[in-house]
């Protein structure tokens, strides 16, 4: 099975990821931590990264389905995988479609004043990647990861000015993949609003009410 998270910077699309992994046994395909790694490393590919990432702007499709075709060849995604921020773009959908048929798409749907408070207030362990957030799930000691004692930060792509640009990318770019995976029947659409475990459950809820539909909707 090969399901999709779909959603602005800040619908939850990683934590509900993680939370989809323990219960289907499928690996989280993350575009974005391959990248963060990528600008990590200090290649010339990960200062291109870095720079793109910084200012709120979308990576060329060429780089990040290269990362993802490698993903999807190894052993654990042998079964299927959970695609969080990919495909971004109708393009990219496209050319995903060649790589895996997929089953399920899922839009998780936050108004904008949330999403807003929900990233300004997001933080990374530097360590192990870990994530916080000064409201909603704050480390026991501000600045130290609770899990390895790392330093946690404010992402530099979680600032205000930031998040105005990706949000703005996320409309003009990515918004028109719900249209997309509609006419495919695939789309499910999840109100984001509320706790984690209610989130979770709309998606298996919204999974097993469309399985018929999915086999034999599933796109390829």
């Amino acid at each position: 099975m090969h399901l999709i998270l779909l959603g602005a910077p800040g619908a939850g699309k990683g934590t509900q990821a993680k939370m989809l992994v323990d219960k289907l046994g499928i690996p989280q395909i993350s575009t974005g931590d391959m990248l963060r790694a990528a600008r990590k490393s200090g290649s010339d590919l990960g200062k291109k990264v870095s720079k793109i990432m910084d200012e709120g702007g979308l990576v060329s499709d060429d780089i990040v389905l290269a990362l993802v075709k490698e993903r999807l060849s190894q052993a654990d995604a042998a079964d299927g995988a959970i695609f969080d921020g990919y495909p971004r773009t109708v393009a990219q959908a496209e050319a995903l479609g060649q790589l895996a048929q997929i089953d399920h798409v899922l839009s998780i749907d936050v108004p904008e004043a949330d999403l807003s408070a929900r990233l300004t207030g997001r933080r990374t362990c530097k360590a192990c990647g870990a994530m916080y957030h000064l409201m909603f799930k704050p480390s026991k000691t501000e600045g130290v990861c609770d899990k390895c004692g790392g330093e946690t930060y404010q992402r530099q792509d979680d600032n205000e000015e930031s998040i105005k640009n990706r949000l703005s990318v996320y409309h003009s770019s990515t918004a028109p993949l719900i249209r997309y995976y509609s006419e495919r029947n695939v789309l499910r659409e999840i109100n984001g609003v509320g706790s984690m475990s209610d989130i979770t459950s709309r998606i298996e809820q919204a999974m097993a009410g469309s399985s018929g539909s999915a086999d034999q909707g599933g796109l390829r």
